[in-house]
């Protein structure tokens, strides 16, 4: 009977067929173009609707009870697209051991993460943020080593996503590290310069400064000279305070030198300064005045370098000190048969002033006459037995020496710890 009433009714045309002058009726008219409209949206990369809407005019279906969508659709995405950021990134090579590896899900959280050593090794540990959306490396990984590093995310819709890649940390080739000198724990004398030297050059020479901290006790304000790319050296504008403590704070690891080099390690290194001692040395009146915290403690007769060999002027520190020292003219360039040439000897009480061998000494017995009168020696400080003994007990690695009136250049820095040679206004160098 339905079908029979449909068929039988002549009111109107029937559905779809055309109007005289080739016209659709407006209700065939807007079913097409809702037809039209949704294969433009999946044409445009939407997803389709499950049922088309009956009418054009009818609302469009709501998606809130659609948690599992997660792509732009006709109606607003409940679920939104997980934005990760991964560092170090998959694959990556040469990474700074020191950038603490890490995850973070924008729209989503992080867990089980698992970051550890390849074939094997430790986990390295991490901390997830508050909400969940972040973990972070708690220690810094090791030099010349490739990494596991595997997590999952879960979106809002609490799916799971695991992920699982690798990367690999500096070559040992790429370290770099550094030596203080003084050594940790010493004592030094009050004219002693910090020095540190690199294993690699350090072309960031700025990032290497603000990795150091130098702190002394007495408040002295510091200043570096840099005499290459590997040497450094450091001083406050008078000398160490006496009995004051000097820290050497080195944080380099991680730092980069330049040149994909790397400081390998941190480190602390305290040394303590004893009393202000300063030895005066006049070639007008060939003596020595020794001053310890300011105060005269001794005057001694000395004898210095002759014309030929002239002793340095200007400040030197005592680098090192032997009871017993092997002299060899050699070692300046003489041969026998030469002017001044001397043939191997052992001299009592050395205290070595500069690298190229000029030292405080007791003089040759055959030098005697000459102390306090007139110079004879090959740049040295000759003193009798007696003044040579307690200069050599009294006085330390650290303490100073200044020479006067020699005519003479004044000692290079790096003829030894020349520096103090340098005026303050000009240290500072990079």
């Amino acid at each position: 009977m339905r079908r029979d009433r449909g068929a039988g009714s002549r009111r109107g045309t029937s559905a779809g067929s055309p109007q005289p002058g080739g016209k659709v009726s407006g209700s065939v008219s807007g079913k097409m173009l809702a037809v039209l409209a949704l294969c433009a949206v999946v044409g445009a990369g939407g997803i389709g609707i499950v049922a088309a809407p009956g009418r054009a005019e009818a609302e469009l279906p709501s998606e809130a009870a659609a948690p599992m969508r997660n792509v732009a659709g006709l109606a607003a995405p409940v679920v939104k697209r997980v934005e990760l950021g991964v560092t170090p990134t998959d694959g990556a090579r040469a990474v700074n051991p020191a950038a603490l590896p890490s995850v973070k899900a924008v729209n989503g959280v992080v867990k089980d993460v698992v970051l550890e050593p390849l074939p094997g090794g430790d986990r390295v540990p991490g901390t997830t943020g508050p909400d969940g959306s972040t973990w972070t490396a708690e220690d810094p990984l090791e030099f010349d080593t490739k990494y596991s590093y595997a997590f999952t995310i879960v979106d809002q819709a609490g799916r799971e996503t695991r992920k699982k890649q690798t990367f690999a940390t500096v070559a040992r080739a790429n370290e770099a590290d550094a030596a203080v000198y003084p050594l940790n724990g010493s004592t030094v004398g009050a004219g002693q310069p910090i020095e540190i030297v690199f294993s690699e050059p350090v072309l960031n020479k700025e990032a290497a400064e603000k990795a150091v901290t130098v702190t002394a006790s007495s408040g002295q304000a510091v200043a570096w000279r840099w005499y290459s790319d590997r040497r450094v050296r450091i001083r406050p504008e008078a000398f160490w305070a006496a009995n004051s403590e000097i820290t050497v704070d080195l944080k380099l690891f991680g730092v980069d030198f330049g040149n994909k080099m790397i400081g390998n390690a941190d480190s602390k290194v305290s040394f303590k300064v004893g009393p202000q001692r300063l030895a005066v040395v006049d070639d007008v009146t060939k003596t020595m005045n020794v001053y310890v915290d300011g105060r005269l403690v001794r005057t001694a007769p000395v004898t210095l370098g002759d014309a030929d060999w002239l002793s340095p002027t200007g400040f030197a520190v005592i680098m090192e000190q032997e009871r017993h020292s092997k002299f060899n003219a050699g070692s300046i360039g003489l041969e026998p048969g030469d002017k001044g040439y001397y043939p191997p000897l052992t001299v009592e009480y050395a205290n070595r002033l500069t690298s190229s061998g000029v030292y405080v000494h007791q003089a040759l017995e055959s030098a005697w006459g000459a102390v306090g009168k007139y110079n004879v020696s090959h740049g040295c400080v000759g003193l009798l037995p007696a003044d040579a003994a307690w200069f050599f007990d009294t006085m330390k690695t650290g303490d100073l020496v200044q020479t006067l009136n020699t005519g003479a250049a004044a000692v290079e820095p790096l003829e030894g710890f020349g520096d103090w040679n340098i005026p303050w206004g000009q240290y500072a160098r990079r």
